[in-house]
């Protein structure tokens, strides 16, 4: 992710004020910087991170303590759910069985803070301060992409029903996804969850969207052509194949939504996460998986939840402020910046997966 300033006569006035040796005048240029860049670092949290396309906002006011009434979410008014979230920021997520009523959720704090020498600030170098700016976001985001699919892998990992879990085993074809892999995980987890409602009025859980790697991606691309996977058995109609030639790939397989996620496949750290929480699924030693899993989620239910705390004078969610820490002597300017989040999964039957086995 880059960030960049504009340069206006403006901003390299604020820019050159910051480096000022008169201190009142650098605490005030700073602190109108930080009230700056707050918002557009929390726009660009929402937008370059891909759990933004998992979870929902729920914001609520700092200092307050949220909490999520479960009936109005699931639509029920009795009967127990698996509850997935994490008490603190790299912790590890915990499951527990809630009932359809109100439930207190664990919030964590998420922070970066960032520095550059004065002389730079009087030169009205936008591209350090532009590059100070970016570092905090990036810290910030990777820490909050982390903790937002390491509740949503654990879930997978151990998401388990009626001694079974929604993760379907691909056949033995050297790891290459089938077109049938899909069809029986969407009839799994259609069984399952009829299954575990036991007649209950939320048992349509099924799969709208699926994570895959790149090398997944270059499957999909193979389709293109016959046979697929070199299993004679399955072909596509020529107008799929050439949709997918000319597309160089496809968005959309049996209605499921295809996103590409680079740290996904059997090097990738969401993949190796996964194998940390469960080293049974994919195979392989207790630190090299033998596989790589594939996350299918259920959008169309809002069980994906991000209670975010709003700033009461802002508005925001992401705070900037001027680090004062520095001494005069050290001739050097800072910000630090921070948000108050969480990320529940509020019902393990909109998670499901495939995985693929060397």
């Amino acid at each position: 992710m880059k960030l960049k300033l504009k340069n206006t006569p403006e901003q390299v006035e604020l820019i050159k004020a910051m480096g000022s040796r008169d201190t009142t005048v650098a605490r005030e240029a700073t602190e109108a910087f930080a009230a700056f860049i707050g918002p557009v670092v929390s726009k660009v949290l929402l937008e370059a991170g891909t759990s933004g396309l998992v979870y929902s906002d729920l914001p609520y006011d700092e200092d307050d303590s949220p909490s999520i009434p479960l009936d109005l979410w699931n639509n029920e008014k009795e009967g127990y759910v698996n509850v997935w979230s994490q008490n603190v920021a790299g912790g590890l997520p915990t499951s527990s069985v809630e009932g359809f009523a109100e439930m207190k959720v664990s919030t964590y704090r998420l922070d970066s803070a960032v520095s550059f020498l004065k002389r730079y600030a009087r030169r009205g170098r936008l591209d350090v301060v532009s590059k100070a700016v970016e570092r905090m976001a990036n810290e910030v985001l990777i820490k909050q992409e982390r903790n937002a699919w390491a509740v949503l892998l654990k879930s997978l990992a151990t998401a388990l029903t009626n001694g079974q879990n929604h993760i379907h085993t691909a056949g033995s074809n050297q790891g290459t996804l089938l077109l049938s892999d899909i069809s029986n995980l969407l009839t799994k987890v259609k069984r399952l969850n009829v299954s575990y409602a036991k007649g209950s009025t939320n048992s349509s859980y099924g799969v709208t969207d699926l994570f895959v790697s790149p090398e997944v991606v270059g499957d999909i691309r193979e389709f293109s052509y016959n046979p697929i996977g070199n299993n004679a058995k399955e072909t596509l109609p020529d107008s799929a194949r050439e949709d997918i030639y000319r597309g160089a790939g496809t968005k959309e397989l049996f209605g499921i939504t295809i996103h590409e996620l680079v740290e996904l496949g059997k090097t990738g750290k969401y993949n190796t996460l996964f194998h940390s929480f469960d080293n049974t699924i994919l195979g392989g030693t207790s630190s090299a998986p033998a596989g790589e899993i594939l996350v299918g989620l259920d959008l169309s239910k809002d069980a994906f939840v991000r209670p975010v705390a709003r700033n009461s004078e802002t508005g925001g969610t992401f705070t900037a402020m001027n680090d004062d820490q520095f001494v005069a002597r050290a001739e050097k300017v800072g910000f630090y910046g921070s948000l108050e989040e969480g990320r529940v999964v509020l019902d393990g039957r909109a998670v499901a997966g495939i995985a693929l086995k060397d």
